[in-house]
């Protein structure tokens, strides 16, 4: 489990071609791995990888070809930067929500503007996916924990502080770019319940 408060900015150091898909060689020499290990837990852009190589200063993990069809990994390249984040510890405190690491889906950036000291980005989403989410609920979009400010047709949007803006690669991003998005756990419980609990 993660928080999407991301402890790090990374970028891909190498992409090379696996079996089964692609192993990413990351660096990380911005993240303190100093308490990781191999077959740990880190999330990359909204992603729950294994670790299966460290150094202090990159780790690399596999990514199967479900993976890169299911989010923005497809697009990844050599040197882009990326969101870090290592998995919760039972002593660590929660500052974001409870995030999975398994992506929902793909969401497209529509617009980004200004909003006096912070930005609002506007995000399409699959019809299938928008009624997860919901105004002043949780979304995490490339790793990072926001808060869903209005939906309006399969359109919603999110205000993101300097800090944030400045610290993720979500300063990065431009109209027309891909996101992943992870909806929040309780909405996806929610639905279940609703499913299971008819007659």
């Amino acid at each position: 489990m993660f928080t999407g408060i991301i402890q790090a900015k990374g970028s891909i150091q190498e992409v090379h071609s696996s079996d089964d898909g692609v192993i990413l060689k990351i660096n990380s020499n911005t993240l303190d791995l100093s308490d990781s290990k191999i077959g740990d837990s880190i999330a990359v852009n909204g992603v729950c990888l294994t670790v299966t190589q460290m150094s202090n200063e990159w780790f690399t993990a596999d990514v199967s070809n479900e993976t890169i069809n299911c989010t923005t990994f497809s697009d990844l390249s050599q040197g882009e930067s990326v969101n870090l984040e290592k998995s919760l510890r039972l002593n660590q405190g929660i500052d974001g929500h409870l995030v999975s690491g398994h992506v929902d889906g793909v969401g497209k950036v529509q617009s980004i503007n200004k909003d006096g000291d912070s930005t609002r980005i506007k995000i399409l989403v699959e019809i299938d996916l928008i009624k997860y989410i919901a105004k002043k609920g949780s979304i995490c979009i490339n790793g990072v924990s926001l808060t869903v400010n209005s939906v309006e047709g399969n359109i919603f949007d999110v205000n993101i502080v300097p800090h944030t803006f400045s610290v993720t690669t979500l300063g990065d991003l431009s109209i027309e770019s891909n996101v992943n998005l992870e909806i929040d756990l309780i909405a996806r419980y929610v639905e279940k319940l609703n499913i299971t609990g008819k007659d």
